[in-house]
């Protein structure tokens, strides 16, 4: 059983309809989706506290020196990854391993999946964010310390494109590596777990290195939600548009060259010269055709 299983963009048949597949694909990325996101979060609110010992704080911001605050960054950034990478390689198989709205709506925009189980997976991965900011909640002394913020000075606007192009990335990888099967597609997990520690490292400090709604949208509801809550919603959601026309103009691409790489120059069978009236199987510069194959 494997989540890409059909492209409902061919003819259109099925896009609302429910199978067990789907049930089975939304409970699935439930539970993907709140094991995934505990280990992260679990990582941000681990090196939140561990920097707040040092300087008298509530462990409720990132704050310490330059060496720590580097290490946390690290730290936090290989959480996501290795909580993604481990998480994906188990429920791969079974549901794709999305664990993010936005990938699934890229699926969706590409045919990889419906609009039906696009809309049972991304309530399913939301809920899945509330329900692992909840439990990290209630396992973990002091207040909860991993929304998704604004830092450094970023600016709504920078913040919103941040989040935009490391959405882009993580679901560009997904469509690259499961969705367009390869020799690759196997160890599609590896992948999007280095791609997500990528974005990570970059983010964290600017954003909170959300690149997932449900990432952002678990924590809020537990902890409140900042006047800035919007970019993680508009953010990946232009991502995972910039990532599916990506995709497709590659495979416009693609598909362009391997029409080109198609067409063979055959020899025509016989040749009859009219000058002459005579036929020859010499081959000839204008003695051919074009087949596409």
């Amino acid at each position: 059983m494997h989540m890409f299983h059909g492209h409902w963009l061919r003819d259109g048949k099925g896009m609302f309809k429910i199978t067990k597949l789907d049930v089975h694909a939304m409970y699935g990325e439930f539970i993907g989706t709140v094991l995934f996101l505990l280990l992260g979060m679990a990582g941000v609110q681990a090196t939140v506290t561990n920097l707040s010992l040092n300087n008298d704080t509530e462990g409720t911001s990132l704050t310490g020196s330059d060496a720590a605050r580097l290490m946390g960054l690290f730290y936090i950034s290989s959480a996501f990854g290795i909580s993604l990478y481990a998480t994906a390689s188990i429920f791969y198989r079974f549901t794709g391993s999305i664990f993010n709205p936005n990938v699934s709506l890229a699926l969706c925009l590409i045919g990889a999946i419906t609009p039906a189980r696009f809309c049972m997976t991304a309530v399913a991965q939301l809920v899945g964010g509330i329900v692992a900011a909840a439990i990290l909640d209630g396992l973990t002394p002091g207040a909860l310390s991993v929304s998704c913020k604004l830092g450094f000075g970023t600016t709504p606007a920078q913040g919103l494109f941040i989040e935009m192009f490391i959405t882009a990335a993580l679901v560009i990888s997904v469509l690259m590596l499961a969705a367009e099967k390869s020799k690759l597609t196997p160890t599609a997990p590896l992948g999007f777990g280095f791609m997500l520690w990528a974005c990570e490292l970059w983010s964290v400090e600017y954003t909170g290195g959300s690149v997932n709604t449900a990432r952002a949208f678990g924590p809020a509801v537990i902890s409140g939600f900042d006047k800035n809550h919007w970019i993680y919603w508009i953010g990946p959601t232009l991502g995972s548009l910039l990532a599916t026309a990506f995709y497709f103009l590659l495979k416009y691409i693609v598909r362009n060259i391997d029409f080109q790489r198609n067409l063979r120059l055959i020899p025509v069978s016989g040749w009859f010269d009219r000058n002459t009236g005579s036929s020859s199987p010499q081959l000839h510069a204008t003695n051919l055709c074009i087949q596409e194959y």
